[in-house]
């Protein structure tokens, strides 16, 4: 655990480029937690270090490229790929089999709410590429997912300043709306479904 927070810290000290580094790894299963990362990159423009459009494309960019890495790993390897090389990346089983459950229930809309659940998020690429979900879509699918964590925990990293730290309980406050969300649209799916 200490090794993790010196790599974290370690990232944090490269300023925007370390917001990339940070994010490509969360999405690559290194567990460094976007709740830290994001609101360092508002801190950072709060200090006039870079700017917001900045700070969230280099925070996207990241978190895309390390999604396409890990959806083309599963792809062409499979699960069994991830699964003999996952646990160098810590990927524990129940976790995979959490994240395919996920994607097998919600098909496409798996990728757009599991980028907005902690747990989940960082796992959704692995059943995306083992079920040879198309790259586009994939891809439209994680950068709209991506788009409102990204944008709520840099934001209020900037909003709180030289307090950013204090934001890692927000992702359980977001979480909740992304709940209600998620019902709501199964439940538009199901009624659809039913009128047919």
């Amino acid at each position: 655990m200490h090794f993790l927070t010196g790599i974290t810290e370690t990232i944090l000290s490269l300023g925007v480029f370390g917001v990339v580094i940070g994010m490509f790894l969360e999405s690559a299963y290194i567990p460094v937690p976007s709740e830290i990362i994001l609101p360092y990159a508002g801190y950072l423009v709060y200090r006039h270090d870079t700017s917001m459009l900045s700070a969230m494309g280099a925070a996207l960019l990241g978190g895309m490229l390390g999604a396409i890495v890990s959806y083309w790993i599963a792809r062409w390897g499979g699960r069994a790929a991830v699964e003999r090389w996952g646990r160098y990346v810590l990927i524990r089983a129940h976790e995979l089999d959490r994240a395919e459950r996920w994607f097998q229930r919600h098909g496409d809309g798996a990728v757009f709410f599991g980028r907005l659940l902690p747990g989940i998020r960082t796992f959704i690429s692995l059943p995306a590429g083992v079920a040879e979900m198309p790259f586009g879509r994939f891809v439209v699918f994680s950068f709209l997912g991506a788009l409102p964590w990204t944008i709520l925990f840099v934001y209020v990293g900037y909003g709180l300043g030289s307090q950013w730290q204090h934001v890692t309980n927000l992702s359980h406050y977001f979480l909740a709306v992304v709940a209600v969300a998620l019902v709501a649209w199964v439940i538009m799916l199901w009624r659809r479904r039913k009128s047919r």
